[in-house]
């Protein structure tokens, strides 16, 4: 039986996120801490840093730490008509802190949904992701988008794919002032230019974002993916997580490789985004697979120090001894641990442990 008491807050996490995750029907899925180095090359864009730890293996074959685990769970996985391959993990990947700018080893919890997936898989990921934020903090939201929409919109502005491509970043931050600049440097008129920032401002609960999509009426892919959307948010209504829920199209992944619904979760108390994920169809299709996929990760390292109920100690009966006998001291030791309680002992009390009680022996013959 675990004593959950000894557990560090994000093993507390990972411990109730990978039961939560079977209870699904998801499976554990173990990978090496290593791929080969031409994985990553070819996913460039995919990664959320481009920058790798690299070394040669012993028959001179060049080897990365892997910086991705979804790209390794494709790479093993196989296409089967009818069925999908449902996994969850606990991994830890090696990137460049966005503070540090130093390579750092990150800790992640999440699922994938490989295979012929359809509207209920998505739901069910989406809702997994609510669930998962939910058991580590009520105080959480997940923003929602869809790169239909934004994809449908801008094709319908420019076409162009440097188009896409630079207008994006503005998107993601959503500064109006450099999309109508982008705009007329590409020669879109102003109402189009007004209407894309009219989009990415669009942001709040569902039924009211999902109103505003329609009456823009763009052209019929628009109004596809807006359907599509809607879908998903109808199933999610009927949930315990309707209000957690929040429609935000500055959302923007790479569109070569991820398509469909993309989110994010927060957590009140931590500054960046705690969960990532979306659909990646594009991803398998380059790399060779027929399948769809959905996923998403849970940066559990975030997590560390968030949780309000720990304790305030270290241990909880601290016992000085020091002509104490051992036979004594034993029984004094095993008297509390049968308890439930925790006991170290010391000959002089640690500067830094934080302890509840003090039991002093010392001055006592053996």
């Amino acid at each position: 039986m675990i004593d959950e008491r000894y557990l560090k807050s994000e093993e507390k996490v990972i411990y109730n996120l990978r039961s939560l995750y079977g209870k699904y029907g998801y499976l554990p899925f173990k990978m090496s801490k290593f791929e080969e180095y031409e994985l990553y090359v070819k996913n460039k864009d995919f990664l959320v840093s481009d920058s790798v730890i690299t070394f040669n293996d012993t028959n001179g074959k060049l080897l990365a730490l892997k910086p991705d685990v979804t790209l390794s769970i494709i790479k093993n996985g196989q296409d089967e008509r009818g069925c999908k391959q449902k996994v969850y993990y606990s991994e830890n990947v090696y990137r460049i802190s966005g503070s540090t700018r130093q390579f750092k080893e990150i800790m992640q919890t999440g699922l994938e949904c490989i295979g012929d997936i359809d509207l209920y898989d998505v739901f069910e990921v989406v809702s997994l992701a609510c669930a998962s934020l939910g058991s580590i903090s009520q105080r959480y939201v997940i923003e929602i988008s869809h790169l239909g929409v934004l994809s449908s919109l801008l094709d319908s502005i420019n076409s162009s794919e440097e188009f896409k491509n630079s207008i994006m970043e503005c998107i993601k931050q959503k500064n109006a002032h450099e999309i109508k600049k982008l705009c007329a440097d590409f020669g879109v008129n102003e109402e189009k230019a007004l209407l894309l920032c009219d989009f990415v401002g669009i942001y709040g609960k569902a039924d009211t974002v999902l109103e505003r999509l329609y009456s823009l009426n763009v052209n019929e892919e628009f109004t596809s993916a807006v359907d599509e959307l809607k879908a998903i948010v109808d199933l999610l209504d009927k949930t315990e997580y309707k209000d957690r829920i929040c429609l935000d199209f500055s959302i923007v992944n790479d569109m070569n490789y991820y398509n469909g619904i993309v989110f994010n979760g927060f957590i009140e108390g931590v500054c960046e985004t705690v969960l990532f994920g979306g659909g990646y169809d594009k991803l398998l299709n380059k790399m060779g697979r027929k399948s769809k996929g959905i996923g998403f990760a849970v940066y559990v390292g975030l997590l560390e120090g968030l949780d309000k109920s720990a304790r305030g100690y270290d241990v909880d009966v601290l016992v000085l001894y020091d002509n104490t006998s051992a036979e004594k001291l034993s029984a004094v030791v095993n008297s509390y641990v049968a308890k439930g309680v925790s006991v170290t002992t010391q000959k002089s009390a640690p500067q830094r442990l934080r302890y509840k009680e003090i039991v002093d022996l010392r001055g006592e013959e053996k």
